[in-house]
C-alpha cells in the first residue's frame, strides 16, 4: 500500500500533517518559532520539543524513548541558529496500528518510528520551518531461516501482516538519510552480523534516496510522474503540490 499524506488540516496550528501508510496512522502538529520558557532559553539556538501520544492509554517509557530518537534526529536539520531563543514544537499522536501489530513479536518502537520521522518533516515543512535539509526513513526486517540462511531475505517496509507471515524475524533496523544521503539515524535489534546489517543499510538508502526513475517502489500504485520512485521522490511531489495549491491565487490574479 503505497503513503498517503494531508498537510496544512489542523487549523489551530502552525503546521500540521497526517501520514498514513501499512496500517499505521499519525497526526503531527507543529506550533513555532513561539517564545520559549526562561529555563528552557537557549541565546543561540532554538529549543527543540517532542511529544508523542500512543492510541490508547498514556505515554510511557517506549514513548519517551522514541521521543528522545526524534529528537536528536530532527535537531540535525533543523536549522536551530536561525531561530534562536524560540521554541519549536511537535506533537504526534498515533491514531491507528493495524490489527496484526501486537502479534508480530517485533518491537513496536521500531516499527513505528518511520512513520513518526515522516509525520514530523511533512509537519515542519507545512509550519515552513527552517531545514537544511529532509530526511526519509525505511524500516528492514530480516526473517530468520537456521535451516537455509540463503531463504532470511530481507523485507522492505513490510507490513504488520508480512511479519507476521515471515515470523520468527532474527533481527529489524531502522535507517533515515538526509537528502544528501547521509546517515541520521540508525537503530537495530536482534541478532546480526556486520554483513546483514551493511546489506539492510544499504537496501534502505536504495528504498530512500536512489536517484531517477529506477527507484525501490515502496508500494503499489506509488508513481511520481509516471514512473516508479522512490521515499524521497514521493516526498517531494507530496510538497510540490501543497505548494502549487498554495500559490493558485497568483495563477488567478
Amino acid at each position: 500500500m503505497a503513503p498517503g499524506a494531508i498537510l496544512s488540516h489542523l487549523h489551530r496550528a502552525d503546521g500540521s500533517a497526517t501520514y498514513t501508510h501499512n496500517g499505521y496512522s499519525i497526526i503531527g502538529a507543529v506550533n513555532g518559532p513561539v517564545e520559549v520558557l526562561r529555563r528552557d532559553e537557549m541565546p543561540e539556538e532554538a529549543t527543540v520539543e517532542v511529544n508523542i501520544r500512543p492510541a490508547f492509554g498514556v505515554g510511557g517509557p517506549k514513548e519517551r524513548h522514541l521521543e528522545s530518537l526524534l529528537h536528536s534526529t530532527l535537531r540535525s536539520i533543523i536549522l536551530t541558529r536561525s531561530i534562536p531563543r524560540t521554541l519549536v514544537q511537535i506533537t504526534l499522536q498515533v491514531s491507528s496500528l493495524p490489527e496484526e501489530e501486537a502479534s508480530t513479536r517485533v518491537n513496536s518502537s521500531l516499527t513505528l518510528l518511520p512513520h513518526l520521522l515522516h509525520t514530523s518533516l511533512l509537519a515542519l515543512l507545512s509550519a515552513s520551518i527552517p531545514l537544511s535539509t529532509t530526511l526519509t526513513s525505511a524500516l528492514i526486517a530480516v526473517p530468520a531461516h537456521k535451516s537455509d540462511p540463503k531463504l532470511a531475505v530481507p523485507l522492505l517496509s513490510p507490513t504488520a501482516a508480512n511479519l507476521l507471515r515471515a515470523a520468527p524475524i532474527q533481527s529489524t533496523h531502522v535507517f533515515a538519510f538526509s537528502g544528501d544521503r547521509r546517515l541520521l539515524l540508525n537503530e537495530s535489534e536482534g541478532a546480526f552480523s556486520y554483513e546483514e546489517w551493511e546489506e539492510a543499510c544499504e537496501m534502505a538508502e536504495e528504498s530512500c534516496c536512489k536517484e531517477g526513475g529506477g527507484g525501490v517502489d515502496i508500494g503499489e500504485g506509488m508513481e511520481v510522474d509516471g514512473q516508479q520512485g522512490n521515499l524521497e521522490a514521493w516526498l517531494r511531489e507530496v510538497v510540490r503540490r501543497k505548494v502549487g495549491e498554495e500559490q493558485r491565487w497568483r495563477v488567478a490574479t
